[in-house]
């Protein structure tokens, strides 16, 4: 073998080195479908949010590159269902829910409850109490087994929107009641959109309707979401072990996860 053909081989092989190796390190990119759920997930914060954080975090511990799409929920939802993205975040659980996709371990805990105009003499106790009430939702969204059940039995009626704000501006204008929401999602929405004054004509009742916890869901259209949630639990069960997962909530406290919106 010449000099030449002698180095063009080793250039060869060394080609095929470097592109296997690339390959056998280059980590698995997947998609994940989100809606806005600040300060939990939001495209207006560090990482999408402290859940979106989270999230990634832990499929890159586990070797993979996961990328956040915010649609709006109900799109995320079928988008995710039809196998579109190999999952979606965060939900609550619905048993119709089970049909389309595989439930990760808990992911969130999060605390629901009424909010509604300070002008509004509200009080409840149980379900029933809510009948005399206009309620606002929003699309695609889960209540609790208690709403969600009086809700298709005919016993509740709710008009839904697209978007949180919406409710919040149909409380100023008295157009709704009440507006079941997590309590940190909604200051955040409010704080966010409202002005001080209009934060101050909204209260909300000091009793929670809902300890709820979240969830990713994995579709079952896709043949790798069972063996994907496995390894998702696994990672998610040693950083709740561990003490991270814990810090992520403490920085979300610390203010950590907001952008700085000061002009530049």
């Amino acid at each position: 073998m010449t000099p030449i053909s002698t180095v063009i081989t080793q250039i060869l092989l060394l080609t095929t080195v470097l592109t296997f190796s690339t390959s056998l390190f280059a980590l698995e990119k997947i998609r994940i479908a989100v809606g806005e759920w600040p300060p939990y997930i939001s495209a207006e914060q560090k990482h999408n949010g402290v859940v979106s954080h989270i999230i990634t975090d832990i499929f890159r511990d586990i070797g993979i590159e996961a990328s956040i799409h915010f649609l709006p929920w109900s799109r995320a939802y079928d988008d995710a269902a039809k196998g579109r993205f190999s999952a979606t975040a965060v939900w609550m659980h619905k048993q119709e829910r089970e049909e389309d996709f595989i439930y990760s371990d808990i992911v969130l805990t999060e605390e629901f409850v009424f909010f509604h105009n300070k002008s509004l003499p509200f009080h409840w106790d149980t379900a029933k109490d809510l009948k005399k009430y206009k309620l606002g939702g929003v699309n695609a969204s889960s209540y609790g087994p208690i709403i969600d059940k009086a809700l298709t039995e005919g016993e509740l009626v709710m008009g839904r929107v697209t978007h949180p704000i919406q409710n919040f501006r149909m409380l100023l204008h008295h157009r709704i009641d009440v507006f079941p929401f997590e309590i940190n999602v909604g200051r955040a929405v409010m704080r966010d959109q409202l002005t001080s004054e209009e934060q101050g004509e909204i209260t909300s009742h000091p009793t929670p309707y809902l300890n709820n916890s979240s969830f990713v869901l994995f579709p079952k259209a896709r043949q790798d979401s069972r063996d994907l949630s496995l390894r998702f639990n696994k990672q998610l069960e040693v950083i709740k072990a561990n003490g991270e997962y814990d810090l992520y909530f403490k920085h979300l406290q610390q203010g950590d996860y907001n952008l700085d919106k000061s002009p530049q």
